[in-house]
Protein backbone atom coordinates (compact mmCIF):
# COMPACT_ATOMS: atom_id res chain seq x y z
CA UNK A 1 0.00 0.00 0.00
CA UNK A 2 1.09 3.13 -1.25
CA UNK A 3 1.17 6.06 2.03
CA UNK A 4 0.28 9.27 0.64
CA UNK A 5 0.77 12.26 2.84
CA UNK A 6 0.70 15.04 0.25
CA UNK A 7 0.18 18.15 1.65
CA UNK A 8 1.15 17.19 4.65
CA UNK A 9 4.18 19.43 6.86
CA UNK A 10 6.36 18.09 9.32
CA UNK A 11 8.90 19.07 12.19
CA UNK A 12 11.52 16.44 12.44
CA UNK A 13 14.53 17.52 15.02
CA UNK A 14 17.81 16.15 14.59
CA UNK A 15 16.45 15.43 11.13
CA UNK A 16 19.71 15.81 9.45
CA UNK A 17 21.91 12.14 10.28
CA UNK A 18 21.25 8.71 11.17
CA UNK A 19 17.85 7.66 11.92
CA UNK A 20 16.59 11.13 11.57
CA UNK A 21 17.68 11.82 8.09
CA UNK A 22 16.31 8.77 7.06
CA UNK A 23 12.59 10.23 8.74
CA UNK A 24 12.98 13.19 6.89
CA UNK A 25 13.69 11.11 3.69
CA UNK A 26 11.05 8.73 4.29
CA UNK A 27 8.00 11.69 4.64
CA UNK A 28 9.65 13.67 2.18
CA UNK A 29 8.53 10.66 -0.29
CA UNK A 30 5.09 10.73 0.76
CA UNK A 31 4.59 14.08 -0.48
CA UNK A 32 5.41 16.00 3.07
CA UNK A 33 6.83 19.31 3.27
CA UNK A 34 9.56 18.61 5.33
CA UNK A 35 11.64 21.27 8.14
CA UNK A 36 14.60 19.38 9.42
CA UNK A 37 16.67 20.59 12.46
CA UNK A 38 20.50 19.99 13.28
CA UNK A 39 22.27 21.77 16.28
CA UNK A 40 26.01 21.10 14.56
CA UNK A 41 27.12 19.66 11.27
CA UNK A 42 24.68 22.23 8.70
CA UNK A 43 26.84 19.96 5.78
CA UNK A 44 24.88 16.99 6.73
CA UNK A 45 22.00 19.01 6.41
CA UNK A 46 22.33 20.64 3.79
CA UNK A 47 23.54 17.41 2.17
CA UNK A 48 19.67 15.69 3.01
CA UNK A 49 17.88 18.64 1.72
CA UNK A 50 19.67 18.04 -1.22
CA UNK A 51 18.91 14.37 -1.30
CA UNK A 52 15.18 14.63 -0.90
CA UNK A 53 14.92 17.83 -3.07
CA UNK A 54 16.98 15.33 -5.94
CA UNK A 55 14.17 12.98 -5.30
CA UNK A 56 11.66 15.27 -5.77
CA UNK A 57 10.58 16.25 -2.42
CA UNK A 58 11.12 19.41 -0.25
CA UNK A 59 12.72 19.98 2.64
CA UNK A 60 14.29 23.24 4.93
CA UNK A 61 16.98 23.29 7.30
CA UNK A 62 17.30 25.33 10.72
CA UNK A 63 19.82 25.22 13.31
CA UNK A 64 18.41 24.49 16.33
CA UNK A 65 19.31 23.63 20.20
CA UNK A 66 16.32 22.19 21.19
CA UNK A 67 17.54 22.19 24.76
CA UNK A 68 16.58 25.71 24.76
CA UNK A 69 13.35 26.29 25.26
CA UNK A 70 13.27 30.24 24.03
CA UNK A 71 14.91 28.93 20.84
CA UNK A 72 12.64 26.14 20.34
CA UNK A 73 9.49 28.72 20.48
CA UNK A 74 11.36 31.21 18.19
CA UNK A 75 12.30 28.32 15.68
CA UNK A 76 9.32 26.91 15.82
CA UNK A 77 7.29 29.79 15.06
CA UNK A 78 9.37 30.65 11.63
CA UNK A 79 9.14 26.73 10.50
CA UNK A 80 5.03 27.71 10.67
CA UNK A 81 5.41 30.62 8.91
CA UNK A 82 7.24 28.55 6.39
CA UNK A 83 5.15 25.62 6.00
CA UNK A 84 2.28 27.91 5.30
CA UNK A 85 0.94 28.31 9.30
CA UNK A 86 0.69 24.59 10.32
CA UNK A 87 2.24 21.95 11.55
CA UNK A 88 0.92 18.40 11.05
CA UNK A 89 3.78 15.57 12.40
CA UNK A 90 6.10 16.54 14.86
CA UNK A 91 9.17 14.14 14.91
CA UNK A 92 11.05 14.90 18.56
CA UNK A 93 13.98 12.66 17.20
CA UNK A 94 16.92 15.19 19.08
CA UNK A 95 18.78 13.62 21.59
CA UNK A 96 22.25 12.31 22.56
CA UNK A 97 24.80 9.72 25.14
CA UNK A 98 26.88 12.96 25.11
CA UNK A 99 29.35 10.36 26.74
CA UNK A 100 29.91 7.30 29.27
CA UNK A 101 29.99 8.24 32.66
CA UNK A 102 29.47 6.06 35.85
CA UNK A 103 27.61 7.29 38.58
CA UNK A 104 30.04 7.63 40.67
CA UNK A 105 31.82 10.13 38.96
CA UNK A 106 28.97 12.04 37.05
CA UNK A 107 28.69 15.84 37.29
CA UNK A 108 24.94 17.50 38.17
CA UNK A 109 25.75 19.15 34.96
CA UNK A 110 26.58 15.55 32.90
CA UNK A 111 22.74 14.19 34.26
CA UNK A 112 21.29 17.77 33.57
CA UNK A 113 22.77 18.31 29.82
CA UNK A 114 21.58 14.16 29.18
CA UNK A 115 17.74 14.58 30.58
CA UNK A 116 17.75 18.15 29.05
CA UNK A 117 18.54 16.70 25.48
CA UNK A 118 16.49 14.27 25.39
CA UNK A 119 13.48 14.30 27.11
CA UNK A 120 13.28 18.29 27.79
CA UNK A 121 13.85 18.74 24.13
CA UNK A 122 11.13 16.83 23.50
CA UNK A 123 8.71 18.49 25.75
CA UNK A 124 9.59 21.61 24.71
CA UNK A 125 9.12 21.53 20.97
CA UNK A 126 5.43 19.82 21.64
CA UNK A 127 4.07 22.58 23.26
CA UNK A 128 5.94 25.08 21.01
CA UNK A 129 4.46 23.36 18.49
CA UNK A 130 0.61 22.76 19.53
CA UNK A 131 -0.55 26.39 18.59
CA UNK A 132 0.22 25.48 15.20
CA UNK A 133 -0.57 21.65 14.78
CA UNK A 134 -4.51 21.24 13.59
CA UNK A 135 -7.15 19.33 15.40
CA UNK A 136 -8.21 15.98 14.54
CA UNK A 137 -5.11 15.44 12.25
CA UNK A 138 -1.82 15.63 14.28
CA UNK A 139 0.82 13.47 14.70
CA UNK A 140 3.42 13.22 17.17
CA UNK A 141 6.26 10.56 17.78
CA UNK A 142 8.78 10.75 20.29
CA UNK A 143 12.07 9.21 20.00
CA UNK A 144 12.80 6.33 23.03
CA UNK A 145 15.00 3.67 22.66
CA UNK A 146 15.71 0.21 24.07
CA UNK A 147 17.94 1.97 26.86
CA UNK A 148 14.47 3.07 28.48
CA UNK A 149 13.60 -0.79 28.31
CA UNK A 150 16.56 -2.30 29.83
CA UNK A 151 18.42 0.12 31.25
CA UNK A 152 21.30 0.94 28.50
CA UNK A 153 24.94 -0.58 28.93
CA UNK A 154 27.41 0.73 31.37
CA UNK A 155 27.99 4.79 31.99
CA UNK A 156 24.27 5.62 30.64
CA UNK A 157 22.24 5.96 33.65
CA UNK A 158 20.66 9.48 32.96
CA UNK A 159 20.32 7.87 28.93
CA UNK A 160 18.60 5.39 29.83
CA UNK A 161 16.59 7.20 32.68
CA UNK A 162 15.57 9.87 29.92
CA UNK A 163 14.63 7.61 27.57
CA UNK A 164 11.95 5.55 29.95
CA UNK A 165 10.73 9.18 30.60
CA UNK A 166 10.24 9.89 27.05
CA UNK A 167 7.70 6.63 26.84
CA UNK A 168 5.95 8.40 30.21
CA UNK A 169 5.95 11.46 28.65
CA UNK A 170 4.36 9.74 25.54
CA UNK A 171 1.87 8.35 27.64
CA UNK A 172 0.55 11.58 29.37
CA UNK A 173 0.52 14.00 26.33
CA UNK A 174 -1.45 10.72 24.34
CA UNK A 175 -4.04 11.41 26.69
CA UNK A 176 -4.19 15.09 27.15
CA UNK A 177 -4.32 15.42 23.61
CA UNK A 178 -6.63 12.73 22.23
CA UNK A 179 -9.58 15.46 22.88
CA UNK A 180 -7.75 17.55 20.08
CA UNK A 181 -7.23 14.25 17.73
CA UNK A 182 -3.75 14.07 17.86
CA UNK A 183 -1.67 11.61 19.05
CA UNK A 184 1.33 10.63 20.12
CA UNK A 185 2.97 7.34 20.18
CA UNK A 186 7.11 6.58 20.95
CA UNK A 187 9.90 4.22 19.16
CA UNK A 188 12.18 2.28 20.77
CA UNK A 189 14.95 1.46 18.74
CA UNK A 190 17.87 -1.01 19.83
CA UNK A 191 20.68 -1.97 17.65
CA UNK A 192 20.40 0.56 14.60
CA UNK A 193 23.84 0.59 12.49
CA UNK A 194 24.19 3.19 9.81
CA UNK A 195 24.66 5.96 12.74
CA UNK A 196 26.86 7.99 14.22
CA UNK A 197 25.77 7.12 17.68
CA UNK A 198 26.85 3.61 17.60
CA UNK A 199 30.05 4.41 15.64
CA UNK A 200 31.03 6.66 18.77
CA UNK A 201 29.50 4.61 21.46
CA UNK A 202 29.95 1.39 20.74
CA UNK A 203 32.57 0.98 18.32
CA UNK A 204 32.18 -1.08 14.65
CA UNK A 205 34.92 -4.09 16.56
CA UNK A 206 32.20 -5.02 19.10
CA UNK A 207 29.14 -5.06 15.95
CA UNK A 208 29.49 -8.92 15.26
CA UNK A 209 29.12 -9.39 19.39
CA UNK A 210 26.08 -7.60 19.22
CA UNK A 211 24.44 -8.64 16.28
CA UNK A 212 24.72 -12.94 17.97
CA UNK A 213 22.30 -11.60 20.72
CA UNK A 214 19.46 -10.30 18.61
CA UNK A 215 17.15 -13.13 17.21
CA UNK A 216 16.80 -11.92 14.11
CA UNK A 217 20.44 -11.62 13.59
CA UNK A 218 21.41 -8.49 12.35
CA UNK A 219 21.36 -5.12 13.05
CA UNK A 220 18.66 -2.33 12.52
CA UNK A 221 19.33 0.32 9.96
CA UNK A 222 17.71 4.00 9.94
CA UNK A 223 14.98 3.09 7.83
CA UNK A 224 13.88 0.05 9.78
CA UNK A 225 12.96 2.76 11.94
CA UNK A 226 11.51 5.66 9.68
CA UNK A 227 9.14 3.11 8.45
CA UNK A 228 7.44 2.64 12.14
CA UNK A 229 7.12 6.17 11.52
CA UNK A 230 5.41 5.96 8.35
CA UNK A 231 2.23 3.59 10.22
CA UNK A 232 1.92 6.01 12.92
CA UNK A 233 1.82 9.57 11.05
CA UNK A 234 -0.45 7.99 8.17
CA UNK A 235 -3.69 6.76 8.59
CA UNK A 236 -2.71 3.47 8.88
CA UNK A 237 -2.07 4.61 12.60
CA UNK A 238 -4.57 6.93 13.09
CA UNK A 239 -6.53 4.93 15.95
CA UNK A 240 -2.79 4.08 17.69
CA UNK A 241 -1.75 6.43 20.36
CA UNK A 242 -0.14 6.04 23.63
CA UNK A 243 1.94 3.32 22.28
CA UNK A 244 5.91 2.25 21.71
CA UNK A 245 7.59 0.76 18.68
CA UNK A 246 9.92 -1.51 20.19
CA UNK A 247 12.25 -1.84 16.83
CA UNK A 248 15.06 -4.16 18.28
CA UNK A 249 14.96 -6.82 16.14
CA UNK A 250 13.51 -9.19 18.68
CA UNK A 251 15.85 -7.84 21.29
CA UNK A 252 13.80 -7.29 23.85
CA UNK A 253 9.76 -8.44 24.67
CA UNK A 254 7.16 -6.63 26.42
Amino acid sequence: MEIDLSGKTALVTGGNIGIGAAISRSLAECGVHVALTYYSHPDSADETCQAIASAGGTARAYQLDATDSAQVNEVVEQVANDLNGHIDILINNAGHLVKRVQVEGMTDEHWHKVIDVNLSSAFYCTRAVLPYMNKGNGRIVNMSSLAGRNGGGYGTAPYAASKAAVIGLTRALAKEFAPRGITVNALAPGFIVDTPFHETFTGKENYDGIVQNIPLKRAGIPDDVAGAVLYFVSDLGGWVTGQVAEINGGAWFI
